[in-house]
């Protein structure tokens, strides 16, 4: 699919400001953009992780779906992120009180990946191919 730009990602969150000060230190970096109703990290040059509280996306949603804060606790996705030093990320994910899932193990699919989740229950795995 050669016509798509950039990939975000958006993680509905039940308090924006706990979110991003979770993924401000689960990425090390700032968000590129908060402002009340979006965060936004840009992860790779292609690729971005949005944050929008569920009273936000209920309102555009209106009664065609759940409003997602049924949800809330329950993981509705994974992020799985590539890195290069998986014992780094794992440790400070650890560090910043990510519930861990799963520790680092080595995976039939031929990635090393250890499993999280964020304040909202969504899951984030970070992983390293085995056979770099």
């Amino acid at each position: 699919m050669k016509h798509i730009q950039l990939i975000e990602t958006i993680l509905y969150v039940n308090d924006q400001q706990e979110s991003t000060d979770f993924y401000s230190k689960l990425f090390r970096q700032n968000p590129d953009l908060n402002v009340p109703g979006m965060t936004e990290f840009k992860l790779a040059e292609n690729c971005k992780l949005g944050l929008m509280p569920n009273k936000g996306i209920a309102k555009i949603l209106s009664d065609k779906a759940p409003h997602p804060e049924q949800g809330n606790g329950i993981p509705r996705c994974e992020l799985y992120l590539y890195v290069d030093d998986i014992a780094l990320e794992s440790d400070n994910a650890i560090k910043i009180g990510a519930k861990l899932i799963s520790p680092v193990e080595d995976r039939d699919w031929g990635d090393k990946v250890c499993y999280f989740a964020d304040i909202d229950g969504h899951i984030i795995a970070f992983a390293e191919k085995l056979n770099k």
